[in-house]
């Protein structure tokens, strides 16, 4: 794997290189088996085959008589669905009354419906077809057959499949763990921003593009500015705070945990990582508005000072040029995206879900689309516009300042205008739906 600096700063690379090399960097971890309950929006870790045959013995299809050769018939028994299967075979001239789902008899040629069965005296007349209305046993599903492939998603219905078939606990990729620093005095997590401060925007987004990407984000930590809160994070030093919502308020929407950390009252770590996560750590870490150049943007130094592996440092894209994705020493992987929510979402887009992505192996959907109305190529950069779909093509939506999430918001896709367009087709990327 190529770095793009231990040190010094390169240039940014392209959106499409971005892309790839984010997906490359990935260590996919280990399978796992859980309950059924817990399978559900997984990706199977292995074919997923019958346990047992569907249906596991011969049934009946019908209520009705399971008749033996030709009639009339003596009815000689009654079988019900989970009854005790009738004690001998029927002989030629014998008939049993039967239930929808229950076992026919060995020597039983087919059933005859009730709806077809003139029944008095304990015998049984009409017209039987042979073979007709029996369920022979692994008719539906044989056992042993394969029914799902390794990497199918399970869906509730493959869920219901699965207990269909015997399965307790199912085979299952892992599902990444996902952390969300977001950072900045100036960004407040409730109520109404006062002058000089911001909602954040970034926090709240993040865990369903995770969820749909097939992540989990284990919490949502607002820390303030500085080298020290953010390094404490990223070591473990940092005590894990409870999610921001949960937090009790405090003046200009703070939180006491970011008071504290900006009153320095948080633990920095002893020494620089050893090489193994701190236990119980998510294997990946997006840090939200520390990874520009400004002077409240610590990500990069902190970076370096835990000697990380920085392996995209700013990418060729608008928005969402300031983003960054990083290797700590034990394996985590980092990756910085800008403050602005539009930005963000773009970073999100082209680092964090390819990694979820190939982490999980849930294939993202390809399409191209035309692109209609006035859109504006950037001569060195790729563009991410949001757009609406129609019978004619991509319509850009508007609003799609890098600030503001409006657009995106409005959009049914973003549209990869790659630098120089000319008027070709082009990739639209699709976005997170709601559930």
């Amino acid at each position: 794997m190529a770095v793009a600096w231990h040190g010094p700063v390169v240039e940014a690379i392209s959106w499409p290189a971005a892309r790839a090399l984010a997906a490359a960097a990935v260590c996919p971890g280990k399978p796992g088996t859980v309950p059924l309950r817990q399978a559900l929006g997984r990706r199977l870790a292995g074919p997923l085959t019958a346990l047992v045959a569907v249906p596991g013995t011969d049934v009946s299809a019908m209520d009705g008589y399971a008749v033996a050769g030709p009639g009339p018939w003596r009815v000689v028994a009654r079988v019900l669905a989970g009854g005790a299967a009738h004690d001998r075979p029927l002989r030629a001239g014998e008939a049993v009354e039967i239930a929808t789902g229950a076992p026919v008899p060995p020597g039983a040629g087919s059933v005859l419906p009730y709806e077809r069965a003139d029944a008095t005296g304990g015998q049984v007349r009409g017209p039987a077809e042979e073979g007709r209305h029996i369920r022979r046993r692994g008719e539906d599903v044989p056992e042993g057959a394969v029914v799902l492939a390794e990497g199918a998603v399970v869906t509730p219905v493959a869920l219901g499949l699965a207990a269909a078939l015997g399965h307790d606990e199912l085979p299952v990729r892992p599902r990444p763990r996902v952390a969300v620093l977001v950072t900045g005095d100036e960004v407040v997590d409730r109520g109404l921003p006062g002058p000089g401060r911001v909602r954040d925007a970034i926090g709240p987004f993040l865990p369903g593009l995770v969820e749909w990407a097939g992540g989990r984000v284990t919490g949502v930590h607002h820390l303030p500015d500085g080298p020290g809160p953010l390094r404490a994070a990223l070591t473990g030093g940092w005590r894990e705070a409870a999610p921001a919502w949960q937090h009790a308020p405090e003046e200009g929407g703070r939180s006491p945990e970011r008071a504290a950390l900006a009153d320095g009252r948080s633990h920095e770590p002893a020494a620089v990582m050893d090489g193994r996560p701190p236990e119980g750590a998510a294997e990946i870490v997006v840090v939200c508005g520390a990874s520009s150049r400004g002077p409240a943007d610590h990500l990069r130094a902190v970076l370096d000072g835990l000697a990380a592996d920085v392996l995209v440092d700013g990418v060729a894209v608008r928005p969402g040029y300031p983003q960054l994705l990083a290797r700590l020493r034990d394996g985590r992987l980092v990756v910085g995206l800008p403050g602005n929510p539009f930005a963000a979402l773009a970073a999100a887009l082209t680092l964090l879900a390819p990694i979820l992505r190939e982490l999980t192996g849930t294939p993202a959907a390809v399409e191209t689309s035309p692109l209609h109305g006035v859109v504006r190529p950037h001569p060195r950069d790729t563009r991410l516009v949001p757009v609406l779909r129609s019978e004619v093509g991509a319509i850009p939506a508007g609003h799609d300042r890098p600030g503001s999430l409006w657009g995106a918001a409005l959009a049914g896709a973003l549209a990869v205008v790659p630098p120089g367009w000319a008027g070709e087709r082009v990739e639209l990327i699709e976005l997170p739906p709601g559930v």
